[in-house]
């Protein structure tokens, strides 16, 4: 395909609608400053390696904020670091994807994920976007975890742009936080794909059991006990699912659970989880 039109991979991918923001390999401040007057700033200066949540990346600003970020995400030189264009994104959405061992694939819904200080607050199933932009995204999360023959459950995360171009953002090798809908919220959860596609077993039903699903992550609102003191008003509300990870101490920010709501809309999905969150009491 690239030789017979002539065009370079990242021509290819933009004319199939996928952004390719600029990035490359950062060994000092003086090169991260150097990125940021090539391809402007803002720009994202992140570690290489276990960084997750907003952990392990900071966006910079200007110049002078280089030096101090590049010290303190490269561990004072025991990390590697990189350097990444900054995208003006509009939403944020995420597809899951199973995979066999005989290549058997399923892919779920395309999804909306909504983060708040790097940290997902809410999904919902299906994205409120073209129908045109779910299934394209669905098609780039397959291939995505086709092109590196992955086995199992895969997260794929992805930005759109104001122009409608998508960019993959992250690929998670394992079920993830914007699946966790599928519990209650599709035939099939992520969890049992993901047993499935391990054994080579053939893949389960990744449809919606409603219309929608939306879930709202349950996160530490101070520092203490890791169990809520009263979920009795969350559990009048109907259609809504509790989930406690089981984290014995509680931290602001700490993922400690989630709630999934299942309904005919997103709309009415979204409003149902929000509701039975905001009712439980820490």
């Amino acid at each position: 395909r690239l030789v017979q039109d002539k065009l370079t991979q990242k021509e290819v991918m933009q004319k199939n609608g996928i952004d390719v923001p600029a990035f490359q390999a950062i060994a000092s401040p003086a090169e991260a400053i150097a990125f940021g007057e090539k391809y402007g700033f803002p720009f994202v200066l992140k570690s290489r390696k276990f960084g997750y949540d907003g952990y392990g990346n900071a966006t910079i600003k200007e110049p002078w904020q280089a030096e101090k970020q590049f010290q303190h995400l490269s561990k004072k030189g025991e990390r590697e670091l990189m350097a990444e264009a900054f995208v003006n994104f509009e939403r944020e959405l995420a597809v899951m994807v199973a995979r066999n061992k005989r290549g058997e694939t399923v892919v779920y819904p395309c999804v909306e994920t909504v983060q708040r200080d790097h940290i997902c607050h809410t999904v919902v199933a299906p994205a409120p976007v073209d129908l045109a932009i779910q299934k394209r995204a669905q098609v780039l999360a397959r291939n995505a975890v086709e092109a590196v023959q992955g086995i199992g459950v895969f997260g794929v995360e992805m930005f759109v742009t104001a122009e409608g171009m998508l960019t993959y953002n992250e690929i998670a090798p394992r079920p993830h936080n914007s699946g966790h809908y599928t519990i209650e919220g599709c035939e099939t959860s992520q969890f049992e794909n993901a047993v499935r596609a391990v054994l080579n077993l053939p893949l389960g039903d990744t449809s919606l059991v409603k219309g929608a699903a939306a879930m709202v992550n349950l996160l530490g609102e101070r520092t203490g006990a890791g169990v809520p003191d009263n979920v009795r008003s969350m559990l009048e509300v109907p259609g809504a699912a509790l989930h406690l990870y089981g984290k014995k101490d509680s931290r602001p920010g700490r993922k400690m659970g989630h709630i999934t709501a299942t309904a005919a809309t997103a709309e009415k999905a979204l409003e149902k989880a929000e509701r039975a969150a905001e009712s439980i009491i820490w």
